[in-house]
């Protein structure tokens, strides 16, 4: 339909789209391991077995959308090993139940 030399645009300016570099502390809050750290702490604490697990998806989830690894690796970590620790404690300790006389 219409012609390369009715061509308004110039090939010669465009530039390529080079993204704005962003410093570690600036970026936006890792979520799923925010809360992986919160159902992990109440896996332990108040022995919940679906705490324990949403502990575990959240920090698969965290892991795979990781954007920087020094910060977060330090908080799937931790919210790995409170998910882990609630799965210990909810699937290895002794059952609390009702007192035998």
């Amino acid at each position: 339909m219409s012609s390369s030399g009715n061509d308004p645009r110039q090939p010669s300016t465009a530039k390529p789209y080079k993204p704005q570099a962003v410093h570690p502390d600036n970026l936006p809050i890792d979520y799923s391991g925010f809360i992986a750290i919160i159902f992990g702490v109440a896996g332990v604490m108040f022995r919940y077995k679906l705490g324990s697990w949403l502990a575990l998806i959240f920090c698969a989830q965290s892991l795979a959308n990781m954007k920087n690894i020094e910060t977060d690796l330090k908080q799937i970590s931790t919210g790995f090993m409170f998910a882990i620790m609630g799965m210990v404690t909810n699937y290895l300790s002794p059952t609390r139940g009702a007192v035998k006389t």
